[in-house]
């Protein structure tokens, strides 16, 4: 079963049980992969990988949105938008631990230093971030990966 057709068969048990939140949550999530599949010239079929990054997408922009509301002081409209994140958030992969994550990047860093025959600086950067956002799979946002990377190499 897809991860469209998890969302789908939630919304449909969202709206049995009268859920109004979650059913507007899950058609929302739905949509937006709809909207992917079709984006572009051509409509094309949304790997597994494909609809967990517009997920990710989604869950990132109710984040955004919830801070942006919280900073115009309506923390109702906040707490509606992390409700959305949290709901959508529960369909995605778990992201790693910073244990996890600190490892992935010691072990990009000395592959890059056994690569090079030298300690990797600023200019390999860009390479070892690819590399573990690679081995991170998904699960891990790119700015904790390169503030992580940026930290190993200075």
């Amino acid at each position: 079963m897809t991860l469209e057709e998890t969302l789908h068969a939630d919304m449909v048990a969202a709206l049995k049980a009268r859920d109004p939140e979650l059913t507007t949550t899950l058609r929302m999530a739905i949509a937006a992969l709809k909207n992917e599949k079709v984006a572009g010239k051509v409509a094309r079929e949304l790997t597994e990988a494909d609809e967990i990054a517009v997920l990710q997408r989604e869950v990132r922009t109710r984040k955004d949105s919830a801070q942006a509301y919280a900073d115009a002081n309506r923390p109702e409209l906040a707490a509606k938008e992390l409700t959305e994140a949290r709901v959508i958030g529960a369909y995605l992969p778990a992201t790693l631990t910073e244990a996890e994550l600190d490892a992935l990047v010691a072990d990009a860093v000395a592959a890059a230093e056994t690569a090079s025959g030298a300690k990797p600086t600023m200019r390999q950067m860009g390479a070892i971030i690819k590399a573990v956002n690679a081995a991170a799979a998904r699960r891990a946002e790119g700015a904790v990966v390169a503030a992580k990377v940026k930290a190993a190499l200075a």
